[in-house]
């Protein structure tokens, strides 16, 4: 099958996200309650969601400051689509954070990123900002990013590099300066749907052993708390490509 593109250092602590619905929030009320209490109704409950934090990963060794504030960071790397909507909300309140700088950076196809081709085994053209960029979320808190779905290295599973800023300042060349960090992470992708990219033409020429989410250092297998993105296919056939979506706890104050 044939791929297409269709046009639309450091290891910090551990954290969970976690968002309640009114539904769950209902049902620990019931279990807690004393036996023969009523049971309490479903609606004043729905507003008591809790949030807390995402799990903060490993920045890794491949960042690089300063990269362009833009929605599409594929470039010209080949692969199959994969549109990114990051929900951004305060992990104490679940208040969803505007102008909050999103930004990723990721591997291609052959497990190379960008400013440091050749490391992973591989020569070719290095610009040193292809899959590399972020957008600033909207009054939602939601940040939608376009780029390929990533290929992989020795030793790691599949997986995008992620970290939530606020108050950068845009400079004219269209990158970021300045602000605060409030997360570093990572987002990780669902294994059965791996194996199907894997296979595609693009992915296959990638001989390196592929490291799967069961074996991977830095993954836990803590599921969305740990950045596992949901993923939703873009056509009928894996060449079309994939959305994937996550929301993302971090600590604003």
């Amino acid at each position: 099958m044939t791929e297409k593109w269709v046009t639309f250092p450091t290891q910090v602590g551990r954290r969970t996200v976690l968002k309640a619905t009114g539904a769950t929030a209902a049902a620990l009320a019931v279990t807690s309650a004393s036996p023969g209490a009523p049971t309490p109704p479903t609606s004043p409950v729905a507003a008591a969601a809790v949030c807390t934090l995402t799990r903060e990963m490993t920045e890794g060794p491949y960042y690089l400051d300063g990269q362009y504030v833009r929605a599409d960071i594929h470039e010209n790397k080949t692969g199959i689509p994969l549109k990114l909507t990051l929900t951004v909300v305060d992990d104490d309140t679940c208040a969803p954070l505007s102008n909050a700088l999103v930004e990723i950076w990721h591997c291609d196809a052959l497990g190379e990123y960008s400013g440091f081709v050749g490391q992973n085994g591989h020569t070719e053209p290095d610009n040193g900002t292809f899959l590399r960029g972020g957008v600033l979320t909207n009054s939602s808190g939601v940040a939608t990013i376009t780029s390929v779905y990533p290929g992989w290295y020795r030793g790691r599973c599949v997986h995008i590099h992620l970290k939530v800023h606020t108050n950068v300042t845009l400079t004219p060349d269209g990158s970021f300066t300045g602000g605060q960090e409030l997360h570093t992470g990572q987002l990780y992708f669902s294994e059965t749907i791996t194996r199907r990219v894997a296979a595609l033409s693009t992915y296959a020429v990638n001989t390196v052993p592929r490291t799967t989410l069961a074996q991977d250092s830095i993954y836990d297998e803590g599921g969305a708390a740990s950045g596992l993105l949901t993923l939703t296919a873009l056509g009928s056939s894996t060449s079309a490509g994939y959305a994937g979506t996550l929301t993302v706890g971090v600590e604003s104050s």
